[in-house]
């Protein structure tokens, strides 16, 4: 017998960890690299937000929503890596509410998390309520009385049950179900797009670099709206402890969710700007500009493909997001930043039991309120995808400050890391003060309603900070090894193991 095999056979004692994780309970190391970015990529929705944020940007950006396309997807980028340097050093399923904690303690943590819960709770409502605006769209096609707010109610009800469904039964269906909508959207979406293209003829620059010259404040705001399509891409980061080689495949699914979708925002960004101006029409008045360049370039058939696409897409976001929500306010649960119970597991199923019980009420009574009130989904999306945008830039922004700090206390910051993550921050606290400003002059409700969420949970942070300073310390626990994985492992006594 070799020495090393002596060491297998016989391995010394390795004490002092742990007999369970602080995120025990989780189906662990049950979920691919494929499953990991179509997480990713089901919460960015990249079929939906190529027909549907492009028309929002256009708003505001004008001649200049390409620039301002490919503007945010630099941004995104910067943040992406940023986040990813934090994603190949610890595994969580608080996503950036643990990175923030353990770069800027406990205050930061708490807001990271509350502004990231806000987001992905608001991005689910838009999604719900997009897929409901588009199955509609569908429906009229064939029965023209279904319009109002009680057919959209049933297909929020409908929508309702399967994301209930879905995250009650595991991560697996969830991610697979997403993968599957998603490919199949996309591919939808890509053909018809190359096929505008080459129907509308040469490159018009003019729809790229405006003959009028750049706006410094339309182009920043613009730039800010167009993030929000991009918003999501981290949400990987909440299945490490589910995730196969974490360390390795969700900082790989962060960045390419990013590339792959800032390539289609931007090929969807050009065809929809140079194809109505080549017809003399304005984008910004156009409900559905795809189906109106389709329609007029003699391909309506695609119209009923599309909006397909576009509702399942719309679907799959919800489901992920609300994915993502869960698992963070699992974290929060098992932190105890949040009551103990929205910690607690499914035995069987190994599901964040206790946060989907919460979960999936709040992103499903919140569209269902506002439609029953009257409300046309349309320009409640819209004031639903500004709270989301302020929430998910408020997280990156302070990930970015983060991550330097991070970095430094353990030696591994160097100039590179550093200057992405300070150019990230910067980029996006100035981007966030004009896209306010001019959301304001707009008129955007939304804006309100997420200055009031900012009061509100500036309160209760404030409030949870003082009442829990014994546990201040735990904040931000992370999936480690236990005694069972260690080579003669021994866990400690406090375990009870």
């Amino acid at each position: 017998m070799t020495a090393l095999e002596r060491a297998i056979a016989r391995p010394a004692p390795v004490r002092d960890f742990a007999g369970r994780s602080p995120l025990d309970g989780l189906d662990r190391r049950s979920v691919g690299f494929v499953d990991v970015l179509a997480q990713s990529v089901a919460a960015v929705a990249p079929s939906a937000a190529a027909t549907t944020m492009i028309l929002l940007v256009s708003g505001v950006a004008g001649d200049q929503t390409v620039l301002s396309v490919l503007l945010a997807g630099l941004v995104a980028l910067l943040v992406a890596r940023t986040v990813g340097e934090f994603a190949r050093r610890m595994v969580t399923s608080g996503s950036l509410y643990t990175y923030a904690a353990k770069g800027l303690g406990p205050v930061a943590a708490i807001t990271t998390g509350a502004a990231i819960l806000v987001a992905y709770a608001f991005v689910a409502i838009f999604a719900l309520l997009g897929g409901a605006h588009y199955v509609l769209m569908l429906l009229q096609r064939v029965w023209p009385a279904a319009a109002g707010p009680g057919p959209t109610i049933l297909v929020l009800l409908a929508e309702g049950i399967v994301l209930a469904v879905v995250l009650v039964r595991g991560i697996r269906l969830s991610t697979r179900l997403a993968l599957v909508v998603e490919v199949i959207s996309m591919a939808i979406i890509v053909s018809l797009l190359v096929v505008l293209v080459v129907t509308i003829g040469p490159l018009d620059v003019g729809a790229i670099l405006p003959a009028a010259g750049l706006s410094p404040t339309a182009l920043a705001a613009g730039t800010m709206l167009a993030l929000t399509a991009f918003v999501g891409f981290e949400s990987a980061a909440t299945l490490g402890v589910e995730a196969h080689r974490p360390l390795r495949n969700i900082p790989r699914a962060i960045v390419w969710t990013v590339i792959v979708s800032g390539a289609l925002y931007i090929l969807a960004a050009y065809t929809q700007v140079a194809g109505f101006r080549a017809l003399g029409l304005d984008l910004g008045g156009s409900g559905s500009p795809v189906n109106t360049l389709a329609a007029r370039h003699g391909l309506d058939g695609w119209g009923v493909v599309i909006d397909v696409g576009i509702a399942a897409s719309f679907l799959a976001c919800a489901i992920a997001s609300t994915t993502a929500f869960t698992r963070i306010l699992f974290a929060l649960g098992r932190d105890g930043v949040a009551p103990a119970v929205v910690g607690r597991t499914h035995p069987r199923l190994h599901t964040p039991i206790g946060a989907v019980l919460v979960a999936v009420p709040v992103v499903v009574v919140v569209p269902l309120a506002v439609v029953a009130a009257g409300v046309d989904a349309w320009p409640a999306m819209q004031a639903m995808i500004v709270v989301s945008a302020i929430g998910f830039i408020v997280a990156y922004g302070l990930v970015c400050v983060a991550a330097p700090v991070f970095l430094r206390r353990i030696g591994e910051l160097t100039w590179r890391v550093g200057a992405t993550a300070i150019a990230g921050a910067i980029l996006l606290a100035t981007g966030l003060a004009v896209y306010l400003v001019v959301e304001v002059l707009a008129g955007n409700g939304g804006v309100w309603v997420a200055l009031a969420l900012a009061v509100a949970l500036g309160a209760a942070v404030a409030w949870r900070r003082l009442r829990m300073r014994r546990v201040a310390s735990s904040i931000g626990a992370y999936d480690e090894p236990v005694a069972a994985q260690v080579l003669g492992g021994v866990a400690r006594e406090a375990d009870g193991d």
